[in-house]
């Protein structure tokens, strides 16, 4: 069966994800504020309009209230014509509330302001009406003449208009030249903001290299977090950290396997020798059946020292081997004290347990083990006539256990190797204490489930301490 692999997208490079992200944001700034400047134009124009318009208005009005509605027509009339000298494109109009002309000055029809906003007593900015006549445009404005402030019978309303194209077209130009000037400005950007993340990634391509110049046999080499800036800071300590880690794993692995071959070595040793003996001449059945007997005790020790050695391997590789179960260890280790009662009763040793633990959420065959572990060593290097003492203390967090024994004083230096795979305190005792990987597998066992076992040796006294979390099946 074929399976495919979905082709996935491959993300962004941090350069054109900064220099797009400085790209939007600066040209967002720039429309911001070019929207801004020509808003602020638009209403300094309109402002200065309406300043010009109500000027005009108010000459208007002066001249109405001077001749009086009711006075000569024609000399009025030459007064409102003379108001638009000096005033380039203005244009205005008098009307009668009720819709009859009084004057009306040359330009464009005026109805668009009569028909816009409501008039007021004055000309107001917000009230201003734009249109366009003839190819051009035009802002008026319009207000109301009370008829007690001209002496009529009715109020008036007069309507001025200027030329305001010159202003529209510098608005254009101007809003072309920003548009230009934020383009521009924005490519500037773009490319500032690009070559300022290629320099700012130096660091990162120089640690890239140093990283790739490192090699199995150059795991001493560690990265300098001065040499770096403070954001990378953190990452060369990590990868510090890492590459220690790893140099301590190789250590091991190195020494793990020069200790297989030396713990293999001996045993195979020993058949070789007993072989090249037993052939060296001609012996009877029974010799030969001792020769085998004891290549038999040799083929043991290897099978069970590889069979600690797969067990280290699966408990550490993948702790998701564990078979979690409520674990009683107080039946537990009296389990286990019936079944070391013959050998301690030979030895004239006690076993004690003291204290009481409600039951964990542990690997009951594995907690088993590892408990059998200390308390086998524990019978095996204890003077006759002593006592082996168990101790249980449980709280809301953890399940001590504590197996001490007397015994010979063990060093500082060899405490600290306890449970190193093939140590042995007492070298002499190769044949009687195994393949030294039973305090290995203790403290394989008893970090799987999250716990810590420590040794200690005083006043006579050797203690091993596992400390195991209780933790509910919901947790």
């Amino acid at each position: 069966m074929e399976i495919k692999v979905a082709n996935k997208r491959r993300p962004i490079s941090l350069a054109w994800r900064v220099t797009v992200l400085v790209g939007i944001a600066t040209t967002l700034v720039f429309l911001t504020f070019n929207w801004i400047i020509v808003r602020s134009l638009e209403h300094h124009f309109a402002e200065q309009d309406a300043g010009e318009l109500q000027a005009v208005a108010n000459a208007v009005v002066k001249t109405m209230q001077a001749q009086g509605m009711q006075g000569n027509k024609e000399v009025m009339t030459q007064q409102l014509a003379a108001i638009a000298v000096g005033h380039h494109g203005i244009s205005y109009s008098v009307l009668k509330r009720s819709g009859t002309p009084v004057y009306v000055s040359s330009g464009p029809d005026l109805g668009p302001v009569f028909a816009g906003k409501k008039s007021s007593t004055h000309i107001r900015e917000e009230r201003l009406v734009i249109w366009s006549a003839d190819g051009k445009s035009y802002r008026g404005g319009s207000l109301e003449v009370p008829a007690d402030t001209i002496q009529a019978g009715e109020p008036y309303l007069v309507a001025v208009a200027m030329d305001i194209d010159f202003h529209l077209n510098f608005l254009d130009m101007f809003k072309r030249i920003l548009w230009w000037a934020t383009l521009l400005v924005a490519l500037i950007a773009l490319v500032v903001a690009w070559f300022a993340v290629q320099w700012g990634h130096r660091p990162i391509r120089k640690v890239s290299k140093d990283i790739r110049a490192i090699r199995s046999s150059q795991l001493d080499v560690r990265l300098s977090p001065t040499d770096v800036p403070i954001e990378l800071e953190e990452l060369a300590v990590s990868f510090n950290d890492m590459i220690g880690r790893i140099e301590d794993g190789f250590r091991k692995l190195a020494n793990f396997s020069a200790d297989i071959a030396h713990e293999l070595r001996t045993p195979v040793t020993n058949l070789t020798t007993q072989t090249q003996v037993a052939l060296s001449q001609v012996r009877t059945a029974d010799e030969y059946r001792e020769v085998l007997y004891s290549n038999l005790e040799e083929f043991d020790r290897m099978s069970l020292m590889i069979s600690d050695m797969l067990f280290l391997a699966q408990t550490e590789n993948d702790p998701r081997n564990l078979r979690l179960s409520n674990t009683d260890v107080t039946a537990l280790i009296q389990g286990l004290f019936d079944y070391f009662g013959v050998l301690a009763e030979d030895a004239s040793i006690t076993l004690t347990l003291t204290g009481k633990a409600k039951p964990i959420w542990a690997d009951r065959e594995m907690i088993l083990r590892a408990i059998s572990n200390i308390l086998s060593n524990a019978i095996r290097y204890s003077s006759p006539g002593s006592s082996v003492i168990v101790s249980l203390i449980q709280d809301e967090k953890y399940t001590s256990i504590t197996i001490e024994n007397p015994g010979d004083q063990i060093s500082e230096v060899d405490l600290s190797k306890l449970f190193d795979r093939f140590f042995r305190a007492d070298p002499s005792r190769q044949r009687k204490s195994g393949a030294g990987l039973g305090l290995a597998i203790v403290k394989s066992i008893i970090e799987a489930h999250g716990g810590t076992v420590k040794a200690t040796s005083q006043n006579g006294w050797n203690k091993f301490q596992i400390n195991l979390p209780v933790i509910h099946p919901a947790n």
